[in-house]
């Protein structure tokens, strides 16, 4: 079993999986919240998954309260803010737990993999983002502060999605 089969639900309640979400397309995967300071990501992620939708890619948010209640709304105050404020399109779940003892069994696969530099373990924060090929293994791993339009971040995307098409 991979964490593309794990059951999730969609931000509307609509139980699924990871890879129906996905559709088996390369994806970035990020923590997200409405009331963080780089809250202002989501432009840059919805720009990613505008940019390379049509070849084969994708962007899901899962949303996520662990960090200072930086993501306290319901599923439809998360989905107006996200549509109203950024223009979000790209798939979103239901608000999970990304570390403790309640973490999402994604996580639990997630959190294995290290980052650049070899640290692997919790989410650190808001907007941490893996990037996983269309079978579900963890590409790269990213830090909260690389943005979305980061260099490195682009440069592992292109290549995933080139190297899948």
């Amino acid at each position: 079993m991979t964490i593309l089969d794990q059951p999730i639900a969609r931000l509307d309640g609509t139980p699924t999986t990871l890879g129906e979400i996905t559709g088996g397309r390369p994806a970035l995967l990020v923590n997200v919240a409405s009331k963080c300071g780089l809250t202002p990501q989501y432009a840059g992620l919805e720009a990613l998954h505008e940019e390379l939708a049509d070849a084969g890619f994708t962007v899901v948010g899962l949303p996520c309260n662990q960090f200072l209640g930086q993501e306290p709304g319901s599923s439809e105050e998360i989905q107006e803010f996200c549509s109203a404020s950024y223009g979000v399109t790209f798939p979103m779940t239901e608000k999970i737990e990304v570390n403790g003892e309640d973490r999402h069994p994604v996580y639990a696969e997630l959190v294995k993999v290290p980052d650049e530099e070899g640290e692997a373990g919790d989410v650190q924060w808001n907007f941490e983002k893996f990037l996983v090929d269309g079978t579900g293994t963890v590409v790269a791993r990213f830090r909260p502060g690389v943005e979305p339009g980061d260099p490195r971040l682009q440069d592992a995307v292109r290549a995933l999605v080139s190297s899948a098409s």
